[in-house]
């Protein structure tokens, strides 16, 4: 397990793992709630609606260049405040996500994952690395 390639590896499948859960959140989004009910939604805790679209494309279009690894670290960084905005949405209904409307717990724990993703870069096999390997470092 002191294989040096780990680390690169965990990274990748971080990577792939939350570029996964954005395209699925952002097609719940479209196919389940609709882009319009989902504005609604926005509206109903006193945001602009448009904020409802805005999500929908920076869930759709981040998780795509997260699963491509197209800029890792500026993508997982411009998603935080997506996801800080969702645990402000659920932080009235509880700690768990399986209270009514959902906890906060889960877009808490999602915030930090990309945190850890932005400090720890690409990872193996992206398309294009956000940054260069250090000498002796092996992607």
């Amino acid at each position: 397990m002191t294989d040096p390639r780990n680390p690169a590896i965990a990274a990748t499948l971080l990577r792939l793992s939350l570029g996964m859960l954005f395209i699925a959140h952002a097609l719940l989004k479209y196919f389940v709630f609709t882009l319009p009910g989902t504005a609604q939604f926005f509206a109903s805790l006193g945001l602009p609606g448009v904020l409802g679209y805005a999500t929908f494309a920076a869930e759709l279009v981040g998780g795509v260049l997260l699963i491509l690894g197209l800029k890792t670290r500026i993508v997982a960084l411009a998603l935080v405040p997506v996801l800080l905005g969702a645990t402000w949405a659920h932080a009235g209904n509880g700690w768990l996500f399986t209270s009514p409307n959902g906890g906060w717990e889960f877009p808490a724990f999602w915030t930090v994952t990309l945190i850890v993703q932005a400090l720890l870069g690409d990872g193996a096999y992206a398309l294009r690395p956000s940054y260069p390997e250090p000498a002796g470092h092996a992607a």
